[in-house]
């Protein structure tokens, strides 16, 4: 038995087939046209921390439009996953190229130019003007690999900013006198990525965060990379190397960064530990996603199997 649903959004992509984006920004169409091989039609690929050229060129690219012949996932626009984010919980984000936040920074970011989400940690100096900048020029702004206290999540969320990424991951835990991110996200009205691999969050804590955020709130993302795809080995992340292995993606100190699952992987697990059911999950990484971004929902439709596989005669168009 199979179920018709909307095609995937994936909101956090790295890479795919080997392909790294920070990396090789000009391989963007090359991505795009390995995803709909694991049920998505249309993705945000993600720049982590890294040379400014990267981000310059990945602009270049999605501007130029896909080359003849092409098809894929729609790229929806680019994800600037830093460089101002805190060296403290900046993860597998290379410390030599964060900088401070500052106008002069992001001058030229903007959805026009093709930006539609930044990740800031609001906790720095200059951040919530940028914030403020940045929401002006249509820009998704969101909260991550952050130090910051709920009270500077609120803050940043006043300035303007709507999203948290990768909840529950390189930031803060929860406690009971400082709720930091985690608890401004439970006790908001904000959006939140959450990485549902099996891998870098606990069951308790994917299930507190679905009953409390539910499917309207919840965004799944894979924050997959050129290991999917990849058997397990030696890989590259932005000019990092990394152990692909059992669906995860590590450096060799056993940092996680990113995964090397697809959507449909997580999405997989989020029924498994929540027990919600296809459509609340397939809505996570729908409707909610596209809903954050502003655009209008998908049209392509996708047939999953039970267990939450891409049906054989499935084509994604």
């Amino acid at each position: 038995m199979t179920t018709v649903v909307s095609g995937l959004v994936d909101a956090q992509v790295n890479g795919a087939a080997g392909i790294d984006l920070t990396a090789e920004p000009h391989r963007l169409w090359e991505v795009a046209a390995a995803l709909p091989a694991y049920g998505v039609v249309a993705f945000v690929p993600t720049v982590i921390t890294s040379d400014p050229a990267a981000r310059d060129q990945a602009l270049a690219t999605l501007a130029a439009g896909p080359p003849a012949g092409w098809s894929g996932a729609e790229p929806l626009g680019l994800h600037f996953e830093g460089p101002m984010i805190a060296p403290t919980r900046k993860g597998a984000h290379p410390e030599r190229w964060l900088r401070p936040p500052s106008l002069d920074l992001v001058d030229g970011w903007s959805r026009e130019a093709g930006v539609v989400i930044a990740t800031i940690a609001p906790e720095l100096p200059g951040a919530l003007e940028v914030i403020e900048r940045l929401t002006a020029r249509g820009v998704v702004v969101s909260v991550g690999h952050t130090a910051a206290s709920a009270a500077e999540v609120t803050a940043a969320l006043d300035a303007g900013a709507r999203y948290l990424t990768h909840l529950g991951n390189a930031m803060p835990p929860m406690r009971a006198r400082e709720p930091g991110p985690v608890g401004a996200a439970f006790g908001g009205q904000v959006v939140a990525g959450l990485i549902v691999d099996g891998h870098h969050l606990d069951p308790l804590f994917v299930r507190t965060a679905w009953r409390t955020l539910g499917p309207g709130r919840f965004v799944s993302v894979s924050d997959t990379t050129a290991g999917l795809g990849l058997p397990d080995g030696p890989a590259r992340l932005g000019d990092q190397d990394v152990i692909v292995a059992d669906g995860t993606v590590r450096l060799e100190c056993g940092t996680l960064a990113g995964s090397a699952a697809s959507l449909l992987d997580c999405l997989r697990v989020l029924v498994a530990q929540t027990g919600c059911t296809i459509e609340e999950a397939v809505a996570t990484a729908s409707t909610t996603p596209l809903d954050l971004l502003g655009l209008p929902h998908r049209e392509e439709r996708i047939r999953l199997t039970d267990d939450l596989h891409l049906a054989s005669d499935t084509e994604v168009d």
